[in-house]
C-alpha cells in the first residue's frame, strides 16, 4: 500500500534539473516532522513549507500495489509529449518522488514498475534512510543534525542557513553537484522579491567565496507554477 498526498505534472523548479518537465509524486508522511503545527518547534526539521499529511491532495490517494501507482503517474504524463531525443540521446519521461520523506515508501517494486513504463526516477530525500536500488537521480537535502544514511548522491541541496547543517559539514560529501537553497528570511514579509531577502544575499556571498557551491532558487514560486 502506498499513500500519496498529491501528484501533478509541472516543471522542476530548483536544483540541477531546473526547468525539466516532470510528474511530481508527493508521498505522505515524514520521519523528521509529523506535519502538525503544534509539534513543529520540537521537530528535527522545523522549517518545512510543504503539506504532506494525508492523501487528500490533487490526484492523491491510496494505491494497493506498485503497478497501480505507476500507471497513475504515467497517466499524468502528456500523451503528446513522446520521449524525444537530444544530441545526448533519448529523453525519457521523468517522475520526481518527494514528500514528506519518499524513502519511507518508495521501494524496488515501484521503481521497477516505473522503469517498465519508460520513466526515469528522481528522488528528493532528507538522506536519513537508505535509497533503494534503481534510482536514476538522487537529490539529498540534509536537515539540522539528522544523521545521513545516504553516502553518495547526484545532487546535494542544502537549505541555507541551518545552524546544525552548514555547508562546511558537507564539503567532502560524495556528490556531483552542491547547491545552496536560501531559507525564507525573516524579512520575507517585507518584500515579495527573494533576491532582496537576507538569506538569499548570504547564500550568494557564500557561493562566491566557495565555488564548490551553486545557488538555486525556487523558480516555480517565482513564476507562479506548482
Amino acid at each position: 500500500m502506498y499513500r500519496v498526498k498529491e501528484m501533478f505534472y509541472t516543471l522542476q523548479g530548483e536544483g540541477a534539473q531546473t526547468g525539466r518537465p516532470a510528474v511530481f509524486c508527493r508521498f505522505s508522511k515524514c520521519n523528521l516532522w509529523n506535519g502538525r503545527e503544534k509539534d513543529r518547534a520540537n521537530s528535527i526539521c522545523s522549517f518545512c513549507d510543504t503539506d504532506f499529511v494525508g492523501t487528500d491532495g490533487q490526484n492523491g490517494g491510496e494505491f494497493a500495489d506498485a503497478m497501480s501507482l505507476a500507471k497513475a503517474i504515467a497517466d499524468l504524463w502528456p500523451a503528446s509529449g513522446g520521449e524525444g531525443r537530444t544530441r545526448h540521446g533519448r529523453v525519457r519521461p521523468y517522475v520526481v518522488c518527494t514528500g514528506g520523506e519518499p524513502l519511507l515508501q518508495l521501494d524496488v517494486p515501484l521503481i521497477d514498475a516505473l522503469h517498465g513504463l519508460g520513466f526515469e526516477v528522481g528522488v528528493e530525500t532528507n538522506g536519513t534512510l537508505p535509497a533503494p536500488a534503481g534510482v536514476d537521480w538522487l537529490c539529498v537535502s540534509p536537515k539540522a543534525a539528522a544523521v545521513l544514511a545516504v553516502t553518495r548522491c547526484d545532487e546535494l541541496k542544502l537549505v541555507y542557513p541551518q545552524a546544525q547543517a552548514m555547508p562546511e559539514r558537507f564539503s567532502g560529501f560524495d556528490a556531483d553537484y552542491f547547491y545552496l537553497s536560501p531559507m525564507a528570511s525573516p524579512d520575507a514579509t517585507a518584500t515579495s522579491d527573494p533576491l532582496k531577502w537576507e538569506n538569499t544575499r548570504r547564500a550568494i556571498e557564500y557561493c562566491l567565496e566557495h565555488p564548490q557551491w551553486r545557488l538555486t532558487l525556487q523558480t516555480h514560486k517565482l513564476v507562479g507554477i506548482d
